[in-house]
């Protein structure tokens, strides 16, 4: 992609971020993507980058690598701390002069988008919009087989040291009580910004009690809340179709229009 700009960002506690921004193609400057990659992810891979040259036509992008992964610094707290990774992504997405921000995240960034939004109300940090891809409900799902070997590579020094290996590197501390906000508590929290929420019903890793619970609990907190289960669509970045990014930027575009009275008065307030 041309014109690309990598930066490292700093997060609130410290960790180096890597990130990129990648303006749109067309004149659409007014509004900017986060695009927050799934577990052992990053912006330089392929499946996500498809999805970053899909959303670029419709506004510019800011991708990052969660801290643990790819070229940031510090380990993966598996969506506690990650909060800040996104929170220092959307307030770079706001200093390169965008007005409308929505955060797009894919399974573990899909956890974590919903956790910032909801963090978040207030602060520069606030989002206009959230888009959450394949995400979990709740903590310590162990309900298929691939998620109890994902359990194994976390809670274990075998497990962590092969990830390592494949370039993520995971904390070794155990949460304690009380534990990080679940996604779905999130989702009752958010300050009433649109949602949407997707899914395929081919996920092998979260079935679908996972995005409706997430909607539901939503739609106590925002006026707009969406969800969309997919034919055939198993799981994240790496199988969402193309015609699906291109719907939910579509989404986004619209979700904006719809909030700009409304963040008027909460700039005017």
């Amino acid at each position: 992609m041309l014109h690309e700009q990598e930066a490292t960002l700093t997060a609130a506690d410290g960790i180096a971020i890597s990130a990129v921004h990648v303006p749109s193609p067309v004149d659409r400057g007014d509004l900017a993507f986060v695009v927050v990659h799934g577990f052992t992810g990053s912006w330089r891979q392929d499946r996500v980058r498809k999805v970053i040259s899909r959303l670029v036509l419709r506004g510019g992008v800011v991708a990052l690598d969660l801290r643990g992964h790819g070229r940031s610094g510090g380990v993966t707290t598996l969506g506690d701390a990650e909060v800040m990774d996104v929170a220092a992504a959307v307030e770079w997405a706001r200093e390169l002069g965008y007005a409308h921000v929505v955060t797009v995240g894919f399974s573990l960034g899909g956890a974590v988008v919903l956790r910032e939004a909801a963090l978040s109300a207030g602060t520069p940090a606030q989002v206009d919009a959230v888009v959450s891809v394949s995400a979990p409900a709740f903590w310590f799902y162990r309900g298929t087989r691939i998620m109890r070997i994902a359990h194994w590579m976390v809670e274990t020094v075998p497990g962590r040291s092969l990830m390592r290996l494949r370039g993520t590197r995971i904390s070794s501390r155990a949460w304690t009580r009380p534990y990080p906000v679940a996604p779905v508590e999130a989702a009752s929290r958010l300050p009433g910004i649109p949602l949407l929420v997707i899914h395929g019903d081919a996920d092998h890793y979260f079935p679908l009690e996972h995005p409706h619970a997430i909607i539901e609990a939503a739609r106590s907190a925002t006026s707009r809340a969406d969800l969309w289960i997919e034919q055939g669509f198993a799981h994240a970045e790496s199988s969402i179709p193309v015609p699906v990014i291109d719907r939910l930027g579509v989404w986004a575009v619209s979700a904006c229009a719809e909030d700009a009275p409304m963040q008027e008065q909460r700039e005017a307030g």
